[in-house]
Protein backbone atom coordinates (compact mmCIF):
# COMPACT_ATOMS: atom_id res chain seq x y z
CA UNK A 1 0.00 0.00 0.00
CA UNK A 2 3.08 2.17 0.47
CA UNK A 3 4.71 1.75 -2.06
CA UNK A 4 1.50 2.26 -4.07
CA UNK A 5 0.84 5.88 -2.78
CA UNK A 6 4.67 6.79 -3.03
CA UNK A 7 4.08 5.97 -6.90
CA UNK A 8 1.12 8.29 -7.10
CA UNK A 9 2.46 10.72 -5.43
CA UNK A 10 5.93 10.63 -7.81
CA UNK A 11 3.37 10.52 -10.82
CA UNK A 12 1.29 13.51 -9.60
CA UNK A 13 4.12 15.45 -8.99
CA UNK A 14 5.90 14.98 -12.26
CA UNK A 15 2.76 15.50 -14.34
CA UNK A 16 2.63 18.92 -12.49
CA UNK A 17 6.24 19.88 -13.57
CA UNK A 18 5.24 19.19 -17.06
CA UNK A 19 2.17 21.10 -16.42
CA UNK A 20 4.17 23.89 -15.48
CA UNK A 21 6.38 24.38 -18.04
CA UNK A 22 5.97 26.13 -21.01
CA UNK A 23 7.29 25.16 -24.62
CA UNK A 24 8.61 27.82 -26.75
CA UNK A 25 9.48 27.41 -31.37
CA UNK A 26 12.64 29.36 -32.33
CA UNK A 27 14.23 29.44 -35.43
CA UNK A 28 17.34 30.95 -36.03
CA UNK A 29 19.68 30.75 -38.67
CA UNK A 30 23.16 31.76 -40.06
CA UNK A 31 25.18 32.16 -43.74
CA UNK A 32 28.80 31.73 -44.88
CA UNK A 33 30.06 32.04 -48.40
CA UNK A 34 32.02 29.52 -49.89
CA UNK A 35 34.19 29.87 -52.79
CA UNK A 36 33.26 28.11 -56.12
CA UNK A 37 36.36 25.90 -56.67
CA UNK A 38 34.86 23.41 -58.00
CA UNK A 39 33.79 23.33 -61.68
CA UNK A 40 31.09 20.90 -63.42
CA UNK A 41 30.02 20.84 -67.38
CA UNK A 42 27.82 18.78 -69.21
CA UNK A 43 28.64 18.10 -73.06
CA UNK A 44 26.96 15.99 -75.28
CA UNK A 45 26.25 14.81 -78.86
CA UNK A 46 23.13 14.03 -80.38
CA UNK A 47 21.71 12.60 -83.79
CA UNK A 48 18.45 12.49 -85.71
CA UNK A 49 17.30 10.42 -88.86
CA UNK A 50 15.58 7.09 -89.75
CA UNK A 51 17.93 4.82 -88.85
CA UNK A 52 18.46 4.16 -85.31
CA UNK A 53 21.82 1.82 -85.76
CA UNK A 54 23.70 4.29 -87.51
CA UNK A 55 22.79 7.27 -85.49
CA UNK A 56 24.01 5.22 -82.54
CA UNK A 57 27.07 4.54 -83.87
CA UNK A 58 27.78 8.50 -84.89
CA UNK A 59 26.42 9.75 -81.04
CA UNK A 60 29.05 6.99 -79.53
CA UNK A 61 31.62 7.49 -81.99
CA UNK A 62 31.60 11.42 -80.80
CA UNK A 63 31.12 10.33 -77.45
CA UNK A 64 34.55 7.98 -77.44
CA UNK A 65 36.34 11.00 -79.28
CA UNK A 66 35.25 13.35 -76.48
CA UNK A 67 36.36 11.03 -73.48
CA UNK A 68 39.83 10.56 -75.25
CA UNK A 69 40.43 13.70 -75.01
CA UNK A 70 38.60 14.74 -71.43
CA UNK A 71 40.94 11.82 -70.00
CA UNK A 72 43.77 13.23 -71.51
CA UNK A 73 43.54 15.91 -69.15
CA UNK A 74 45.08 15.91 -65.76
CA UNK A 75 42.69 16.71 -62.87
CA UNK A 76 39.12 16.16 -64.69
CA UNK A 77 37.63 14.30 -64.05
CA UNK A 78 34.61 12.26 -66.29
CA UNK A 79 31.52 10.20 -66.21
CA UNK A 80 28.47 9.31 -68.12
CA UNK A 81 25.69 11.31 -68.04
CA UNK A 82 21.79 10.92 -68.96
CA UNK A 83 21.58 8.80 -72.39
CA UNK A 84 18.58 8.33 -74.03
CA UNK A 85 16.57 7.26 -77.72
CA UNK A 86 13.41 8.57 -78.67
CA UNK A 87 11.06 8.58 -81.78
CA UNK A 88 9.80 11.48 -83.36
CA UNK A 89 6.11 11.21 -84.37
CA UNK A 90 4.81 12.88 -86.96
CA UNK A 91 0.98 13.00 -88.82
CA UNK A 92 -1.14 10.05 -87.29
CA UNK A 93 1.00 9.05 -84.51
CA UNK A 94 3.37 7.68 -86.99
CA UNK A 95 7.23 7.34 -86.16
CA UNK A 96 8.71 9.88 -88.84
CA UNK A 97 12.56 9.88 -87.14
CA UNK A 98 14.68 9.50 -83.82
CA UNK A 99 16.72 11.47 -82.08
CA UNK A 100 19.74 9.57 -80.00
CA UNK A 101 21.16 11.99 -77.19
CA UNK A 102 23.95 11.08 -74.82
CA UNK A 103 26.10 13.02 -72.11
CA UNK A 104 29.41 13.50 -70.10
CA UNK A 105 29.69 15.20 -67.13
CA UNK A 106 33.24 16.69 -66.23
CA UNK A 107 34.09 18.19 -62.44
CA UNK A 108 37.33 19.44 -61.53
CA UNK A 109 38.88 22.45 -59.14
CA UNK A 110 41.51 23.20 -62.69
CA UNK A 111 38.85 25.75 -63.87
CA UNK A 112 41.24 27.17 -66.52
CA UNK A 113 41.20 23.61 -67.68
CA UNK A 114 38.12 22.67 -67.71
CA UNK A 115 37.03 25.96 -69.92
CA UNK A 116 39.75 25.29 -72.29
CA UNK A 117 38.69 21.66 -72.59
CA UNK A 118 34.73 22.83 -73.19
CA UNK A 119 36.28 24.98 -76.46
CA UNK A 120 38.32 21.97 -77.89
CA UNK A 121 35.15 19.49 -77.24
CA UNK A 122 33.25 21.64 -79.27
CA UNK A 123 35.42 21.27 -82.04
CA UNK A 124 34.92 17.51 -81.90
CA UNK A 125 30.95 17.68 -82.87
CA UNK A 126 30.11 18.25 -79.18
CA UNK A 127 27.62 20.58 -77.44
CA UNK A 128 27.80 22.29 -73.96
CA UNK A 129 24.60 22.13 -72.38
CA UNK A 130 25.57 23.59 -68.59
CA UNK A 131 28.03 24.32 -66.60
CA UNK A 132 28.20 24.90 -62.65
CA UNK A 133 30.50 26.53 -60.02
CA UNK A 134 30.31 25.04 -56.88
CA UNK A 135 32.42 24.34 -53.46
CA UNK A 136 33.65 21.32 -53.67
CA UNK A 137 32.37 18.88 -50.83
CA UNK A 138 35.16 19.50 -48.58
CA UNK A 139 35.12 23.24 -49.16
CA UNK A 140 31.58 23.05 -48.45
CA UNK A 141 31.54 20.67 -45.02
CA UNK A 142 34.02 23.38 -43.64
CA UNK A 143 32.04 26.16 -44.36
CA UNK A 144 28.59 24.22 -43.21
CA UNK A 145 30.22 24.02 -39.81
CA UNK A 146 30.76 27.07 -39.59
CA UNK A 147 27.44 28.43 -40.67
CA UNK A 148 25.93 25.27 -38.10
CA UNK A 149 28.39 27.04 -34.89
CA UNK A 150 27.07 30.26 -36.07
CA UNK A 151 23.47 29.15 -36.35
CA UNK A 152 23.44 27.23 -33.12
CA UNK A 153 25.48 30.22 -31.21
CA UNK A 154 22.02 32.44 -32.38
CA UNK A 155 19.38 30.00 -31.57
CA UNK A 156 20.74 30.05 -27.55
CA UNK A 157 21.14 34.04 -27.83
CA UNK A 158 17.66 33.85 -28.98
CA UNK A 159 16.16 31.42 -26.54
CA UNK A 160 18.53 33.86 -23.66
CA UNK A 161 16.45 36.64 -24.65
CA UNK A 162 12.95 34.78 -24.49
CA UNK A 163 13.94 33.86 -20.88
CA UNK A 164 15.10 36.70 -20.02
CA UNK A 165 12.13 38.97 -20.94
CA UNK A 166 9.81 36.35 -19.25
CA UNK A 167 12.63 36.08 -16.17
CA UNK A 168 12.89 32.54 -16.46
CA UNK A 169 15.43 30.27 -16.49
CA UNK A 170 15.13 27.48 -19.89
CA UNK A 171 16.30 24.75 -21.24
CA UNK A 172 16.45 23.59 -24.92
CA UNK A 173 14.38 20.13 -25.48
CA UNK A 174 14.16 19.86 -29.13
CA UNK A 175 16.76 20.83 -31.84
CA UNK A 176 16.92 20.10 -36.21
CA UNK A 177 19.42 21.38 -38.19
CA UNK A 178 19.13 21.82 -42.12
CA UNK A 179 21.91 22.91 -44.58
CA UNK A 180 20.64 25.14 -47.97
CA UNK A 181 22.57 27.22 -50.54
CA UNK A 182 23.73 26.53 -53.94
CA UNK A 183 25.06 27.95 -56.62
CA UNK A 184 22.15 27.80 -60.06
CA UNK A 185 23.84 25.74 -63.13
CA UNK A 186 24.96 28.54 -66.05
CA UNK A 187 22.89 28.04 -68.69
CA UNK A 188 25.07 27.82 -72.20
CA UNK A 189 23.18 28.40 -75.24
CA UNK A 190 22.99 25.16 -77.03
CA UNK A 191 25.21 25.51 -80.38
CA UNK A 192 24.60 23.54 -83.72
CA UNK A 193 27.17 21.84 -85.05
CA UNK A 194 28.40 24.25 -87.30
CA UNK A 195 28.72 26.85 -84.36
CA UNK A 196 30.39 23.71 -82.38
CA UNK A 197 32.67 23.26 -85.25
CA UNK A 198 33.95 27.43 -84.96
CA UNK A 199 34.04 27.50 -81.24
CA UNK A 200 37.70 26.86 -80.47
CA UNK A 201 38.22 29.49 -77.99
CA UNK A 202 37.71 28.77 -74.26
CA UNK A 203 35.06 29.40 -72.08
CA UNK A 204 35.04 32.08 -70.20
CA UNK A 205 34.29 31.33 -66.56
CA UNK A 206 34.18 32.95 -62.93
CA UNK A 207 34.15 31.19 -60.21
CA UNK A 208 32.75 33.48 -57.83
CA UNK A 209 30.75 32.59 -54.02
CA UNK A 210 28.02 30.45 -52.33
CA UNK A 211 25.86 30.98 -49.87
CA UNK A 212 25.83 28.34 -47.59
CA UNK A 213 22.69 28.51 -45.17
CA UNK A 214 22.23 26.76 -41.80
CA UNK A 215 18.73 27.30 -40.33
CA UNK A 216 18.41 25.71 -36.80
CA UNK A 217 14.48 25.33 -35.33
CA UNK A 218 13.85 23.78 -31.67
CA UNK A 219 11.96 24.15 -28.98
CA UNK A 220 12.77 25.40 -25.60
CA UNK A 221 11.31 24.78 -22.38
CA UNK A 222 10.51 27.74 -19.78
CA UNK A 223 9.60 26.89 -16.16
CA UNK A 224 7.30 28.80 -14.09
Amino acid sequence: MRKTCLALLTGMLLYTATQAATTIELTAEASRPAANDMVRATVFAEASGSNPAELARRVNQDIAEGLKVIKAKPGVSVKSGRQSTFPVYGQNQKIESWRIHSELILESRDVAAVSELLGELQQRRLAVSGVSQLPAPETRRKVEDEATRDAIAAFRQRAAVVAEVLGKPYTIRHLSIQQSGQMPPMPVMRASRAMAADAAAPIPLEAGESQVTTTVSGKVEVAD
